[in-house]
């Protein structure tokens, strides 16, 4: 049970003299879990495909996520509770909190299971393309590798390494952004909202490429780790938004790069995206020759930390849930990550189209998102977990926006599917 709010910032306000300054961290490692292979397939084919027609989705998308990753950090500051743990405890009567806990536990491994899927597809196209060797082959070992630094604790380092090697990728992308040269109106003209004919799924895959529901239980988490209860409420709130706001959007400058240098290099060229090899044609104006095996070793990069953040995320989500303690080597624990690495690694070795599995990953996070996102706006409502930290009227109408949007977008491409609207 967590301690009373105001008891809580007492606390915290004793140590005041004696925090050190936190002013980076979880916002960066949720920007690298959603800058991985899905970005950069789903980012590659909206450019490609649509051109800039689609850049007001991406734009969405980042403040989407935003409003809901600070709705998280919040949580977890305040309450020291992560969403699992507080959506446990948020409803009353038994039925419901049962229903809630199934609900989150069973979209979380269902949506982490499609996204493990794209993260190892991701990895294994990228060291196809620098080895030869089968996508699907390679999508086995790199899930063997994910599953070996989450049992042994290792993979810490190897992540670090890894994230720096996506943020060299993203470096890349935005100069090749600006050496290419983009139609300034054509990019403006993308602002304004509209549905071209066959782009509802990669709208909803822009959103949950983005907007990534198990980032969510994982900001929530790792937040307590970075601000602990020496760091003053307040003072661990300011920075917390401010490394989400400024991680999230970095995190989009680099999805609009793709999108931007796709739209040139590929759209006005009436080029298609099958594969890594199309995808890396982007980045010939500034690589040249090398274009293909940086690009390939980027989505490597990009797939293997994502790899590793997925089902680690999944673990947090489904012990929070169950009322369990998130001790990484707790049995339940590893057993959720397990499940959702092997779920994923089965989909990709069977998979038979690598860009379509990625590309369906990122919708199925798409239309999982509604969900998570009502959970946690009930329970950003509770004045017994935030007391005056709760969500106030402007945040509230912003995150039903989020989530009026996102559903719209889920339903009309249901509707769609089933062939009730064109």
């Amino acid at each position: 049970m967590n301690e009373p709010v105001s008891q809580s910032k007492s606390v915290e306000q004793h140590h005041v003299q004696h925090a050190p300054s936190r002013r980076f961290g979880p916002g960066l490692l949720v920007t690298a879990a959603f800058i991985g292979p899905g970005t950069v397939t789903t980012a590659s084919i909206a450019g490609a495909d649509f051109g800039f027609a689609l850049v007001w989705a991406l734009v969405f998308s980042v403040g989407a996520a935003m409003v809901l990753q600070e709705m998280a950090a919040r949580l977890g500051i305040v309450s020291r509770a992560g969403l699992g743990e507080a959506l446990r405890t948020t409803f009353r009567h038994p039925g419901a909190s049962y229903a809630a806990i199934a609900l989150v536990v069973v979209a979380i491994a269902f949506g982490n299971a499609a996204f493990q899927t794209g993260n190892l597809t991701g990895a294994g196209i990228g060291l196809e393309v620098l080895t030869g060797t089968s996508p699907r082959l390679w999508a086995a070992v790199v899930g063997a590798a994910a599953f070996v630094l989450l049992l042994t604790g290792t993979y810490r380092l190897i992540e670090r390494a890894v994230v720096a090697l996506v943020v060299v990728m993203g470096v890349v992308f935005v100069v090749t952004s600006v050496i290419v040269r983009p139609d300034p109106s054509a990019l403006l003209d993308g602002l304004v909202p509209r549905m071209p004919s066959g782009a509802t799924l990669t709208v909803i895959a822009l959103v949950g490429t983005t907007v990534v529901p198990y980032n969510l239980f994982l900001h929530a988490s790792s937040v307590r780790q970075k601000w602990t209860d020496d760091t003053p409420v307040d003072r661990a709130l300011a920075e917390a938004r401010g490394d989400t706001y400024l991680s999230i959007g970095l995190g989009g400058l680099v999805t609009l790069a793709v999108v931007t240098t796709a739209a040139t290099a590929m759209f006005a060229e009436g080029l298609e995206v099958e594969n890594a090899a199309d995808m890396a044609t982007q980045l010939e104006p500034l690589l040249g020759p090398a274009a293909q095996g940086f690009f390939a070793a980027g989505l490597f990069a990009a797939g293997l930390t994502s790899a590793i953040t997925a089902p680690l995320a999944a673990a947090f989500a489904v012990s929070g849930a169950l009322g369990r303690r998130p001790d990484l080597k707790a049995p339940g624990f590893r057993a959720t990550w397990a499940l959702v690495i092997l779920a994923g690694t089965t989909f990709a070795v069977l998979g038979r189209s690598p860009v379509a599995a990625i590309l369906f990953a990122q919708a199925a996070n798409g239309l999982l998102l509604p969900v998570v996102a009502v959970f946690l706006l009930v329970v950003m409502n509770r004045r017994d977990l935030l007391g005056e930290y709760r969500n106030n009227l402007a945040r509230n109408l912003m995150g039903c926006g989020v989530v009026l949007v996102a559903t719209g977008l889920g339903l009309f491409n249901i509707l769609r599917a089933t062939g009730l609207v064109d």
